[in-house]
């Protein structure tokens, strides 16, 4: 265990909506390494899908639902640092994993400009997981991804397989001219060493000032307000019904889906099914069994920009059993 006297590294897994951040935190907190972490989750919807997304392990994982980390729910970030550092020595390090609509500047401010949790804890790297395919589409127009490739110590290129080596070298490219000192790493499913991504010592406040000379006074951030959520919940679903009605709507609003992510529960099957989507791309799977102190429901989130609403709701609805 870290020694309770001095600061708690942190990491901070950054990316936008669906580069796989997810994926990279349950790779941490299932390769054998020996530390132990306290996770802290933040989603953008009402409803918590990421907390259950991450794998079961012995971690305590405090969850931040229904607002961004870096505006609404910084408070309450604050409060759950405090109370973990109240706790040091039973934890190695902190990962936190920010909404994928996250600007990072505010989230790394917490560690300098609260005196307390400034004191006891101490801000590694900004770790920034990139979607080699959908990349430089968000870079245009989303403020927040051109942001968390600015702020990032380390970045992850992942979904390499996904495209051809001319797209990769665009992606790079734009990459270094907006971000060229950071470590960049080229990943499938964010398969990395975890050395090259934790306790690398590799904050750098100085370069972080160069790029926003006002890091440390600015306290303001405005989101793409165009982007919405929407959390759809029922108990047991008809999967015939359901896989045929997912696989419509991500094909007719699939350019305007950013995100969707779901725990479904199919009537007569004793595992939970989890699905993901980027855009048109989905993809789903058994995940483990419902235990027995759960509550058996089905949970299904849509973000993205100018989406319809009410056709989404209408077509969950039709796939209750």
């Amino acid at each position: 265990m870290a020694d309770s006297s001095s600061p708690i590294p942190v990491t901070v897994l950054t990316g936008y909506l669906g580069a796989g951040k997810t994926t990279l935190l349950n790779r941490i907190l299932t390769e054998d390494h020996g530390k132990k972490y306290a996770v802290i989750v933040n989603e953008f919807g009402e409803i918590g899908i990421d907390n259950d997304l991450v794998v079961d392990t012995d971690e305590e994982i405090f969850e931040m639902n229904n607002g961004c980390i870096c505006c609404t729910v910084r408070g309450d970030l604050i409060r759950i640092l405090e109370g973990l550092m109240k706790r040091k020595g039973r934890f190695d390090a902190v990962l936190i994993e920010t909404t994928g609509l996250a600007d990072p500047a505010p989230v790394a401010q917490t560690f300098f400009m609260d005196d307390d949790v400034r004191a006891k804890t101490r801000l590694d790297a900004i770790v920034t997981v990139v979607d080699a395919k959908n990349l430089l589409a968000r870079i245009d127009d989303s403020p927040e991804a051109e942001d968390q490739v600015a702020f990032a110590d380390v970045i992850l290129v992942n979904k390499v397989d996904l495209v051809s080596a001319d797209d990769l070298a665009a992606v790079r490219a734009e990459i270094a001219a907006i971000n060229p000192y950071a470590r960049v790493i080229e990943t499938e499913r964010c398969a990395v060493d975890l050395g090259d991504v934790l306790d690398r010592g590799a904050f750098d406040l100085g370069r972080i000032l160069a790029v926003e000379p006002e890091f440390l006074t600015s306290g303001h951030h405005h989101h793409d307000e165009t982007v919405k959520s929407i959390s759809l919940t029922a108990g047991d679903m008809q999967p015939e019904v359901f896989f045929d009605w997912i696989n419509r709507a991500t094909q007719e609003q699939g350019p305007k889906i950013r995100r969707m992510k779901g725990i479904i529960a199919f009537a007569g099957d004793p595992d939970r099914y989890v699905v993901q989507g980027v855009h048109m791309i989905v993809e789903g799977d058994h995940q483990r069994e419902w235990k027995p102190e759960e509550k058996r429901e089905s949970r299904l989130v849509f973000i993205g920009r100018d989406l319809d609403f009410e056709a989404l709701r209408a077509g969950f609805d039709a796939c209750r059993a």
